[in-house]
């Protein structure tokens, strides 16, 4: 490497460690402003320069209907509705008063330049970019930034259509870290309210909330609708927002007024600013000095491989060193891993499984708990489970199992999920040992969306992409809704690649009948493989009938099964023995027929060839539109097979 490019590689370093000391802009005006080009990149969220890619970031959320209750505000806003509970004192089942301030627990994440927190949105009638932004979620997102993270038209919305939602949240500087900041709260601001009143209501120092979102101290002017970011030395309480109701958001039909904001700060605040960027830079150029020379030694101890082939067994960890070393060393370097997750002692673990009774059995070794007062899922586990933990700890989407504790004892670990309370979505699609659990077409519809949508936002949304690698009927799970959720990350890898390019292993590990060909054959690992085993799913999920069962009469080839129904002349005829027989003919045929066309486009032996799943999830958001337009039709007419 020639000494021009050194410089140029130790400039880059010292630009991103100065990057690192930046506050997050103020975005105060243009929040409606849907249709103009020439919009500041605040407006898509806050950048991405904190210490951690990921952490622990809280929201607020004033309850209107229909969004009034625990479950309701979680699925909107992507949250877990134990974490949420607890965080406001009250039960799961809970009902929020009319324009109550909720506090809600995020997995703040960047995701390319910007800091957010991802959620799913099923378009409603009437819904545009600009009222989900400002008036559905008053705006914790912005049209900007969910215009950027979805392909449909903003000015052609489907009804039924499910779309990726940016809400905006941060993580904390290396200045704020040092001042003793450990979580950023993006707080929504209401009509009359200034930056000492906020900062006053979570005891933050005003001039560290002014600097935090880059607000002057002699023009310090906020605006209603818009987000503030207060930084908070513990996490917020529900006794600092009980009663704080302000009147509602205002309507985005109309300009908000500027709200003035009350300077109490002192005169001499621009002279600890000045000290502090002086103090920093000298910091930063001794900081720098010493990344040069270790760079340098570094890059003469180790050359740069050409080609990384991921090998399991290559990594496994030293056989002379005890697993319950390397976890309780794993344990203490979880500093970051701690905002995402609480790490219990063995005996509230102990505590909530009422010690292991085989009456909080689920399966296998999942129990189930009680953690004040709510259900949780516990899962014993022995090994190596930070690869798992390191990613459910960074991810937070509605349609992924969210981890919420974390405990060791004795070599083993006890990862304390939220609690799916209707199990696994193979119980209710795999008829046998006499199980009476059905699911109607809607569902099954709703279903399939869900898990599309949890896995294009883990293909898509997480930083690097991962693949699942397991996904199974066994590993999605539904809540008390039926809605889904994927689970089990213990295989799920980086797919950090471009788009058509693999990955090899030489261990090939998964569910028998889900495995990709080239999986099996080569080893290839990229997103594609998780598309096949979604394709799988659905064949299980419309036919109910498991992936074993159906290979039966196939040989190799699962696609064989689908010739009847999508090249027979008699295919609407071969469809009914081929839908699953509980449904009792209550389904439209033509949908039904393009999903089997989905189910085909997925299973395709050519990865090159099969659905990304950013298409997979669109196509299903049409199915689903389709299919509320024929449940509207039944009801009327009562003819299950027919589309209107």
């Amino acid at each position: 490497m020639n000494y021009s490019h050194s410089i140029y590689v130790f400039t880059i370093i010292l630009a991103s460690s100065v990057s690192i000391l930046a506050q997050q802009p103020y975005f105060g005006t243009g929040t409606d402003a849907c249709t103009t080009q020439d919009i500041s990149k605040s407006a898509f969220g806050y950048f991405c320069n904190g210490v951690n890619r990921s952490c622990q970031s809280y929201l607020t959320f004033r309850s209107q209907p229909p969004f009034t209750t625990v479950s309701s505000i979680s699925s909107l806003l992507g949250a877990d509705p134990l974490e949420l509970s607890r965080l406001n004192s009250v039960s799961q089942n809970a009902t929020f008063n009319t324009n109550q301030m909720v506090l809600v627990p995020v997995t703040c994440s960047c995701s390319g330049q910007f800091y957010q927190s991802n959620t799913s949105y099923v378009i409603r009638k009437d819904d545009t970019y600009l009222n989900i932004a400002m008036d559905t979620l008053q705006g914790l997102s912005t049209c900007h930034a969910i215009n950027a993270e979805n392909n449909e038209q903003a000015n052609n919305l489907i009804i039924g259509s499910g779309i990726n939602v940016p809400l905006r949240c941060a993580c904390p500087t290396k200045n704020q870290t040092d001042d003793g900041t450990k979580f950023l709260l993006t707080y929504l601001v209401a009509s009359g309210e200034y930056v000492s009143l906020i900062g006053d209501k979570f005891g933050a120092d005003t001039n560290a909330t002014l600097a935090a979102n880059r607000i002057s101290v002699n023009v310090p002017t906020i605006f209603p609708n818009t987000t503030l970011l207060v930084p908070l030395l513990n996490p917020p309480l529900s006794s600092q927002v009980v009663g704080n109701s302000p009147p509602p958001p205002p309507s985005t039909t109309s300009a908000p007024p500027a709200v003035p904001v009350s300077d109490n700060s002192s005169k001499k605040t621009w002279i600890y600013i000045v000290a502090g960027v002086v103090g920093g830079l000298v910091a930063l150029a001794l900081l720098g000095v010493v990344i040069f020379f270790l760079f340098f030694r570094k890059r003469q101890k180790k050359a740069d491989p050409q080609f990384v082939s991921e090998n399991f067994e290559a990594v496994e960890k030293p056989l002379n060193k005890k697993v319950e070393d390397e976890s309780e060393e794993f344990l203490e370097s979880l500093s970051s891993i701690a905002q995402s997750v609480k790490v219990y002692k063995f005996e509230e673990v102990k505590a909530a499984t009422e010690n292991f009774s085989p009456t909080c059995l689920i399966k296998g070794s999942v129990y189930r708990g009680t953690i004040n007062g709510d259900f949780a899922a516990i899962k014993k586990m022995s090994g190596d489970v930070s690869k798992e933990i390191n990613l459910l700890s960074k991810i937070n989407h509605f349609n992924l199992i969210s981890l919420s504790g974390i405990c060791f004892h004795d070599g083993h670990w006890y990862l304390v999920y939220e609690y799916a309370a209707n199990g696994p979505l193979s119980d209710w699609i795999c008829h046998h040992n006499g199980d009476r659990k059905s699911l109607n077409w809607t569902q099954r519809v709703h279903i399939s969306l869900d898990v599309a949508t949890g896995l294009n936002y883990l293909h898509s949304y997480t930083s690097p992409p991962h693949v699942h690698k397991d996904l199974n009927g066994s590993n999605i799970l539904l809540d008390g809704d039926l809605r889904a959720k994927i689970s089990n990350f213990g295989l799920a890898r980086s797919a950090d690649g471009q788009e058509g390019e693999f990955a090899l292993t030489r261990h090939i590990v998964g569910t028998q009948g889900y495995m990709a060909p080239e999986y099996l054959e080569n080893g290839l690992v990229s997103p594609k493989l998780d598309v096949y085993a979604f394709g799988v799913l659905l064949l299980e999920i419309l036919t109910g009938k498991e992936v074993s069962a159906l290979y039966e009469g196939s040989n190799t080839n699962l696609a064989e099964v689908l010739i009847p129904v999508l090249h027979d002349e008699d295919a609407k005829e071969n469809l009914s023995n081929f839908i699953d027989h509980s449904l009792q003919g209550k389904y439209p045929t033509e949908l039904a027929i393009a999903m089997v066309g989905l189910i085909d486009n997925c299973i395709r032996k050519d990865p090159s060839h099969r659905p990304s799943t950013d298409e997979i999830v669109q196509s299903i958001s049409r199915f689903m539109t389709a299919t509320h337009s024929w449940e509207m039709s039944f009801s009327t007419s009562g003819s299950p097979h027919r589309l209107p």
